[in-house]
Parts: structure tokens; C-alpha cells; sequence
């Protein structure tokens, strides 16, 4: 059975497994440094009873501070190699650090989640700081179920090799980013071609476009306003293009993700 999955903006996702909730870089306010949120708000209850919290690096619109803050201590806090200390000393106590390759376990009524970290090719320094910590992504099972959060990610040669780690043999659901908030997209990151070829790669039932259309710079006037809603438009028609065989399902910031009965 599917989890139940919606999309709040940039890189924030809630996975709902039979009950157990894992959010995904919580970016929850209205600003995030020099950002605004331009989406829609989202309701509240979707970052309500969080178990497990998903910190796939460490710029500011992935491990949003205030964000944290706003979840509060009681969820467990999976982060990069080398950030746990770090967020310890900013008042969390529950923090297990994953380097790629390394999982963690939370035993549910007998029915275990596991979350794997896996490879991410991008820059995890906190910026305005010296530290430095991996970049990651996740899987996480429940059951048959499997889901990839790819984080923040250029293109690698072990994606194709993604779907083994899944204890079922496949990836039912992959969150690939498209864009970003800016005009233009640096190094470490998937445009909606480089994300199309992420789905040939990985080859999931479904794959969810995010990190796009969330986050807009004060001050920057109206750049390209197409950037705002586009990218998973332009990925969805590239990844039907290449004859695969996942289903793109596109929601706005916000929207619970409709999955086929």
C-alpha cells in the first residue's frame, strides 16, 4: 500500500506511513533568510505529530532553523554526517547522524520504517559558517512501500542502482527536485531534463517534482515569472518523452499527491 504524501512547498514533504509521519527539510514559515513563500500557506495539521524528521543538508532552505523550532524537540532528527552535534547544540536532543549507506530504524507495532541515506552530489556547507557536513539523500520503507527523497542532487552514476537498496526491489514513489527559487540553477542540481533522466535511471512507479514554485528573493523584482510554475511541467513532458513507464503526478505546494487506487 502507498503512503500518504503531500507536498508543502520547496523541499518539505510529509510522508504518512499507516500512521507514522516523516517530514522531509522543513521550510513551515513565511521567510527563510533573504526568501519569501510565495505558494500558498499550508495547513498546519500536515506538520502536526511529526515522528521523524528528514535533514538532507544544511543551507538555510533545507535546515531552516525556526522551522525546527516550530516542530520542537519531540521528533528524531536524522542529519548528514556531521551536522549532529551542531543541531544538538541548538536545543535537539533526538539526533542520529546517517553518512550514505548507513540506516536507522524505528520499530511500528511491529512493522519497522527503516530510512537508508544515500549519495547526493552537492555542496552541504552551512552557509556564513565553518561547517561543513555531507549532503544526503533517503530512502524510507515501510513494509513493501519505498520512498526516494532525492534532497538537493546532481545527477549521479549510482542512481541506477537506487531501486536494489529497496528491500521490495523497487521504488514505488521518487521526490526529485526540478529547480530551486532563483533564475538560474547552480552545480548540484536537477533541472527538469537532468531530473527526467533521473526517472530513466531509477525507474519508479511514480515520481513527484518539488522544489519549485515555493520560494521567491526579496528584492529580486519579477525574474522570469514562468520559473514559478514550469519546471515540473517541462519535467513531466521530458519524462513522457523518454517512453518511460512512471507516472509523473504534478500537485501544487500544498496538495495532498492523488494516487492511483
Amino acid at each position: 500500500m502507498l503512503p500518504a504524501i503531500t507536498f508543502l512547498g520547496h523541499a518539505t514533504v510529509l510522508v504518512d506511513l499507516g500512521g507514522f509521519r516523516v517530514l522531509t527539510d522543513p521550510v513551515l514559515l513565511p521567510r527563510v533568510v533573504f526568501l519569501r513563500r510565495v505558494a500558498e500557506r499550508h495547513d498546519p495539521a500536515d506538520h502536526d505529530r511529526v515522528d521523524l524528521v528528514l535533514i538532507s543538508h544544511l543551507h538555510h532552505d533545507h535546515c531552516d532553523l525556526p522551522s525546527l523550532r516550530h516542530l520542537g524537540p519531540a521528533p528524531t532528527y536524522l542529519v548528514p554526517a556531521g551536522a549532529g552535534e551542531w543541531l544538538r547544540a541548538k536545543g535537539f536532543p533526538r539526533v542520529v547522524e546517517l553518512g550514505a549507506g548507513a540506516s536507522h530504524r524505528e520499530d511500528v507495532d511491529g512493522d519497522p520504517v527503516t530510512v537508508t541515506a544515500v549519495t547526493a552530489i552537492h555542496d552541504g556547507r552551512r552557509p556564513g559558517s565553518r561547517l561543513r557536513a555531507e549532503a544526503v539523500g533517503y530512502l524510507i520503507e515501510r513494509g513493501p512501500a519505498s520512498v526516494y527523497f532525492a534532497g538537493d542532487t546532481g545527477l549521479f552514476d549510482g542512481m541506477g542502482g537506487l531501486s536494489s537498496l529497496a528491500a521490495s526491489g523497487e521504488i514505488d514513489v521518487a521526490l526529485l527536485p526540478v529547480w530551486g527559487w532563483g533564475p538560474n540553477l547552480g552545480p548540484g542540481h536537477l533541472h527538469p531534463h537532468d531530473a527526467a533522466e533521473a526517472v530513466r535511471r531509477i525507474r519508479p512507479r511514480y515520481a513527484v517534482p518539488v522544489h519549485w514554485g515555493t520560494l521567491y528573493p526579496f528584492g529580486l523584482g519579477r525574474f522570469r515569472p514562468h520559473l514559478m510554475h514550469r519546471p515540473p511541467h517541462d519535467f513531466a513532458e521530458a519524462v513522457a518523452r523518454s517512453a518511460a513507464e512512471t507516472r509523473v503526478l504534478v500537485v501544487q505546494p500544498g496538495q495532498r499527491v492523488p494516487f492511483e487506487p
